[in-house]
């Protein structure tokens, strides 16, 4: 019998950690998917009934994970959509079959999703959270979602992290969102850190093509569900484990 030997994240060649939030430190990756789903089948239904068929629900193992998840909400349901050829005027949230109504639903069904079953955060990445922070290492939580603040609050490892770039900063700062790696590059840049001497945690294809493409020095693709492996090295990924307990650290930091 063999065993797969842990992937190594060397602190002699980083000062900083970035990592998403949302499927890397919580697992409200999962919690977005269900809402998601609900909102987009509700949708899915009333345009069949008016349409007389039926059309295929949304599917988390495929249409989250490869259109939606990591991107930022308006273009993962723009993403969602044009897959299936719908198009749907921007107009008001409470308006029936506007993107504003459609993205104001999910969002309430996210915050339902919360409040019903909490927020968990992974035990392998609380770990290494406290190792990193024992070792001095500068570390970021990043996310699209505008309730990222309240995400790591409730998961209790707010406290863990020194610097948070979420939605809202996205908004107020005009980021780009991924696969642009303006989020990542802003973290970066509030933890004092080059790109090159920062690792970045990511779970969605998006983010890794984000971390690539902003020149982190190392990209870590973590792929809980299995699947995604060869397109997270194709995106740019450094190294792929299937939870963070697969990564060990060596080395020191510099100085």
């Amino acid at each position: 019998m063999t065993t797969t030997p842990p992937a190594e994240l060397d602190l002699g060649l980083i000062d900083a950690v970035v990592l998403d939030t949302d499927g890397v430190i919580t697992n409200t990756a999962q919690t977005h998917a269900t809402a998601w789903k609900r909102a987009f089948d509700e949708l899915l239904r009333d345009r069949g009934q008016r349409a007389g068929t039926d059309l295929a629900p949304f599917d988390i193992e495929t249409d989250y994970l490869r259109l939606v998840d990591g991107r930022a909400r308006e273009d993962g349901a723009r993403a969602f959509l044009d897959s299936r050829g719908i198009v749907l005027p921007a107009g008001g949230r409470h308006e029936r079959d506007t993107l504003e109504s459609l993205l104001d639903r999910k969002t309430r069904y996210f915050l339902d999703e919360v409040r019903e079953h909490g927020v968990q955060a992974f035990p392998s990445t609380v770990r290494l959270l406290h190792e990193l922070r024992r070792c001095g290492t500068g570390i970021a939580a990043v996310s699209a979602s505008r309730h990222c603040g309240a995400v790591l609050r409730a998961a209790g490892v707010d406290g863990l992290v020194d610097a948070r770039v979420d939605g809202l900063d996205a908004e107020r700062l005009g980021l780009a969102a991924k696969p642009d790696p303006a989020l990542f590059l802003e973290a970066a840049r509030r933890l004092g850190a080059p790109p090159g001497r920062c690792a970045l945690v990511e779970d969605a294809l998006v983010g890794v093509e984000a971390g690539h493409r902003g020149g982190f020095g190392t990209v870590i693709g973590v792929d809980r569900r299995g699947g995604l492996r060869t397109e997270m090295y194709e995106r740019g990924a450094h190294v792929v484990v299937g939870d963070l307990v697969d990564v060990a650290l060596v080395g020191s930091h510099r100085g």
